[in-house]
């Protein structure tokens, strides 16, 4: 099966991870990194800078693709559409 997210088309026989996160500021200069929105939303609420959300997509170790959108809404609404084709 092939979704599609941006525009970008990916077979899911390939993905072996598929997952969205936020993306957080480290404190070392302008370096970032991602988080889980379970450890954002329940043990660093207020206490980091969010500097954006992330859909996060490996087809094995090498090949990684990031999607980045700058609310969560609108990461969840893209959740939301690969959803939608995965139940296809």
């Amino acid at each position: 099966m092939i979704i599609t997210i941006q525009n970008k088309e990916f077979d899911t026989a390939k993905i072996t991870q598929l997952y969205p996160a936020a993306v957080i500021r480290t404190g070392f200069e302008d370096e970032t990194t991602q988080v889980s929105l379970e450890w954002l939303e329940s043990e660093a609420k207020d206490k980091v800078e969010v500097v954006g959300y992330g859909i996060f997509l490996h087809l094995g170790e090498e090949d990684k693709h990031t999607f980045i959108y700058d609310t969560k809404e609108a990461m969840e609404e893209e959740i939301g559409a690969i959803a939608t084709q995965l139940n296809r």
